[in-house]
């Protein structure tokens, strides 16, 4: 009888310490879990701390004092005097200015929207039927984003040259009316740029959707095919919403590269004809460097980040939408 009671008292007492020791042991895999974690935050934090200042010395300092410079009427010299958003209004207010909105839409047009449809239209072709040689024709259309935009623009600007290669084709086949000095003229100047800004993004539209087609599963075309899809219909129902995040990503890159044009316009016309092709870029380095007029480049700088980040993120959130 002694033995069976010292065995049920032993059980009773295991059965009554058991559920602590078990909540101890795992509260202690907890606090030891948090204790991990928060070392390897801290790791983390210490790996990336360097990139962290030097991205806030480059970018972020920079940033805020073009902000702190866009409130004031500043020369570079001497004394600034406080405006307020005086240089935000003469941005939006001034005729010159304010043209310079309307010609980087017209340089949208012709860096975004026509480079994509044609980029669109080729990685169709090229995937659908495969030739040989195909990666020699992509190598050539992708070739401008290997060359620097200064080097493009003074090919173009001979190209365009009165005495250049396109008027002499142009003669040379009876079009002698036809024939202008394209970056003198105040009607064509602007248009003829931008078609140089197709020709140097539309390699990259195409480089980008035909790897992006390459990753659409080959049973979603078998199963277009057999519901008697033919080319087009394939190419709006499987080939388009498949390549969404890449025509998101490439109209986000065309599209601040149009807002962010200056070299291509500085090598080739300075802004001119008269303002004709005077971006908002080339409006900042005159502002900031000719005049100068250091607050109203700033608000400019500004402003165009402004809206080269909220374009960005109205692109990634319809992108992202189901």
């Amino acid at each position: 009888m002694s033995t069976s009671a010292h065995t049920a008292a032993a059980e009773g007492a295991t059965a009554l310490t058991s559920p602590q020791s078990d909540g101890r042991t795992s509260q202690g895999h907890r606090v030891r879990r948090r204790s991990v974690r928060s070392r390897n935050r801290w790791v983390g934090l210490a790996f990336v701390a360097l990139p962290l200042v030097i991205y806030g010395f480059v970018v972020l300092v920079p940033l805020a004092q073009s902000v702190q410079y866009s409130f004031f009427n500043w020369d570079g010299v001497s004394a600034a005097t406080w405006v307020g958003f005086q240089n935000y209004v003469t941005f939006v207010t001034d005729p010159v200015l304010r043209s310079t909105l309307g010609h980087v839409l017209v340089l949208i047009c012709f860096f975004a929207l026509l480079p994509i449809a044609l980029g669109l239209f080729s990685a169709a072709l090229l995937t659908r039927a495969k030739q040989p040689g195909m990666a020699v024709y992509r190598w050539i259309f992708f070739l401008p984003q290997v060359m620097t935009t200064v080097v493009v623009a003074l090919v173009f600007k001979r190209i365009y040259a009165p005495d250049g290669p396109l008027n002499t084709v142009l003669r040379a086949v009876g079009l002698d009316a036809l024939t202008r000095t394209w970056l003198a003229d105040f009607t064509w100047a602007l248009p003829a740029l931008g078609l140089v800004g197709t020709w140097v993004t539309f390699g990259f539209c195409m480089v980008l959707f035909i790897s992006g087609t390459s990753s659409i599963a080959p049973e979603l075309y078998e199963a277009a095919r057999i519901d008697g899809a033919g080319a087009v219909r394939e190419f709006f129902a499987v080939t388009l919403p498949g390549l969404r995040g890449q025509i998101a990503i490439a109209l986000t890159l065309t599209i601040t590269a149009a807002l962010r044009t200056f070299d291509l316009v500085w090598v080739t016309t300075h802004g001119g004809p008269g303002t004709s092709t005077l971006t908002p870029a080339v409006a900042l380095y005159k502002a900031a460097f000719q005049n100068p007029q250091v607050g109203l480049a700033a608000a400019i700088g500004v402003t165009m980040a402004a809206l080269c980040l909220v374009i960005a993120l109205i692109i990634t959130r319809v992108s992202e939408r189901d």
